[in-house]
């Protein structure tokens, strides 16, 4: 299977059926996140006691990309403290601006399929969105 089969199929998949995309009660962490650029919109609500992410959700509405990102991002952080949350979205974003090494895409899991966006710059600000909104959440 190429990697571009493999990345639509992910995508697809996390668009059409996105296990994160409803409300949650007793969020702690709640911030909108925007794409002017091309209408993302996306509230994000995370949960987060002693400082580990116990659940998140996110709400809203964008293209394919920017929704899969987001469901993709919390598959990872969620069960994660907020510094490793934190060291996942730096890895990321700098996985869509330049290069990282093996280890850091492993460490990145699914969302690793995501790296073929940092070669569509339309998409990027899509790709990013969860990502940048959750980590402006945590003050970063």
């Amino acid at each position: 299977m190429s990697t571009n089969t493999f990345y639509n199929e992910i995508i697809n998949e996390h668009n059409l059926n996105p296990y994160h995309k409803h409300s949650i009660e007793g969020a702690n962490f709640s911030l909108e996140g925007v794409n002017p650029s091309c209408g993302d919109d996306i509230i994000l609500n995370l949960k987060v006691e002693d400082g580990v992410i116990t659940d998140g959700a996110y709400e809203g509405d964008g293209c394919a990309i920017s929704q899969a990102s987001a469901d993709i991002m919390l598959d990872l952080i969620i069960g994660k403290t907020k510094e490793e949350a934190l060291h996942l979205a730096d890895i990321f974003m700098r996985m869509i601006k330049e290069k990282i090494s093996d280890e850091e895409k492993e460490e990145l899991e699914e969302a690793g399929i995501l790296e073929s966006v940092s070669h569509m710059p339309a998409r990027v600000k899509c790709a990013v969105l969860g990502w940048r909104t959750m980590s402006e959440m945590f003050g970063n």
